[in-house]
This record gives C-alpha cells, sequence and structure tokens, in this order.
C-alpha cells in the first residue's frame, strides 16, 4: 500500500511538472518556431514543404518515381535492375534539396540535435511497409576525430529511437571507423574509393548471423552503405539495411 501511494505520488509530481514545462516553455515547430501540440514536430506549413517519398518508389532502393506511373507492385529502377543496389534494402524519409538540406545542415554541424525528433519518426514512418524483421539496428560510425569535433554522431541520434520503434537493442561498438577527409563534392567512383577500408568490425560475434538496419542522415551516392555491408557481411552477418532521413535523387 505504502509502496503504491509512493509511485503515485511520483507520477502526480512527474505530471505537474511536465505540466509546468510545456506551460512555460510551449512547444514549437524546430524549424519556424510556430506552436505546435507535441514537442519536436513539424508545423503543418513546413511539414509540407518537404519532398516526402512514398509510392511509387523502387522495390529495394526506395528511388522515388513519379506518382503518375504505374510501375507494377514490385518496381526497380535501372541501378537495383542490374543488382546495384548497395543493401538488401534502403529507405528514405525525403528527397535531398534544399529544404531538406536547410534542416540537415544545421542538425548535422550546428548541434540542432532537436531536429532528430522529427527526422527520425519520419524515417519510421518510411520503413512502416517494409518486411524487415532486424535484429540489431546500428548508426553510421564516426571517426574518433570527428567525433571528437563535433561532439556527437547525428546518426546515433536518428538510431536511437528508430532502435526503440522495433525493439531492439542498437549497436555502437561493433564498427570501427578509421578517419578520412571529408567526400565533399567527390562522383560515385571517387567516394567510393575514398571509403573503401575505413570501417573495422571490432566485434565480429556481435553482427555473425543478424540481421543489421544501418541508419544514416543522407545518402548521396550509396557508397558508405555499400562498404559497411560489406565488412559486415564477411563478418558473417545475414542481411544489410538501410534507412535515411533523405537521399540525393538524381534523375535516371
Amino acid at each position: 500500500m505504502v509502496k503504491q501511494f509512493i509511485n503515485r505520488a511520483a507520477q502526480i509530481v512527474s505530471n505537474a511538472a511536465r505540466f509546468s514545462v510545456e506551460f512555460l516553455f510551449p512547444s514549437s515547430c524546430p524549424l519556424c518556431g510556430a506552436p505546435v501540440s507535441t514537442d519536436g514536430e513539424l508545423c503543418a506549413e513546413c511539414w509540407t514543404m518537404f519532398n516526402w517519398i512514398g509510392r511509387p518508389c523502387c522495390e529495394l532502393c526506395g528511388y522515388p518515381f513519379p506518382a503518375n506511373l504505374d510501375l507494377g507492385s514490385h518496381p526497380l529502377c535501372p541501378n537495383c535492375a542490374s543488382g546495384g543496389c548497395a543493401l538488401d534494402l534502403i529507405r528514405s524519409a525525403c528527397v535531398y534539396d534544399g529544404v531538406s538540406r536547410d534542416a540537415v545542415l544545421p542538425f548535422k554541424h550546428a548541434g540542432r540535435i532537436h531536429n532528430a525528433k522529427f527526422m527520425s519518426r519520419a524515417m519510421i514512418w518510411a520503413l512502416r511497409d517494409v518486411d524487415i524483421a532486424p535484429d540489431i539496428v546500428m548508426p553510421i560510425p564516426l571517426a574518433y576525430r570527428r567525433l571528437f569535433h563535433r561532439g556527437y554522431n547525428q546518426a546515433t541520434l536518428l538510431a536511437r529511437p528508430i532502435a526503440n520503434a522495433f525493439g531492439v537493442p542498437m549497436d555502437l561498438d561493433s564498427v570501427h571507423r578509421s578517419y578520412r577527409p571529408d567526400m565533399g563534392h567527390k562522383n560515385a567512383a571517387q567516394r567510393a574509393e575514398n571509403i573503401h577500408g575505413v570501417f573495422r568490425v571490432k566485434r565480429p560475434e556481435n553482427v555473425c548471423g543478424r540481421k543489421i538496419l544501418l541508419v544514416d542522415d543522407v545518402m548521396t551516392t550509396g557508397a558508405t552503405f555499400a562498404e559497411m555491408r560489406r565488412v559486415l557481411m564477411n563478418a558473417g552477418a545475414i542481411a544489410v539495411y538501410g534507412v535515411t532521413f533523405c537521399r540525393v535523387a538524381r534523375a535516371i
């Protein structure tokens, strides 16, 4: 009885504190500051500015197709049709353009970590209709040098809610990334060459026999995903999937 009373009292205090915070600091859109009902969500105007990816899209890599095309139930983009998908399956919440860039770059480089809330929610939404059951959620690692200067790995902030949504652990320790200069404006071949050999599986026992969902903020050419898949499959993983907030969608 006493324990129930203490738990109830603690709940009342917690609710009172939460209501006080919400009263003093009302929830606002992380991009424009407009009032919203839930902390971290976008207002309706900002939401409509993003180029969200839905169907039709490539069955494997999630490349967005024009909405007026009837491509059947399992469409593939030319790259995936020729066996070029970087992973076993990839999904992205939106297209990388001016709007998504203005959300991602401050989140990635300027400490706007509050953006992770709406970004991770959109990524979970992007995975809503795919048939995957990952055993591990793994953010793309940062090299220690870059992590020291930035102070956080943006992929880890996105991965934590996704791991919670799937009810599986998040793995931060099994893969090490060596430092390489930023890939910047390199083309696909240069990116693949630059990323080759930067990842090393330190704990193969954690990935062997597992299905792994990789998480990153942006997919440009897929070179990072492809290299991660190579080292994970060599370590015994049985499937490697990926999800990003946004992706470059060049004309094909």
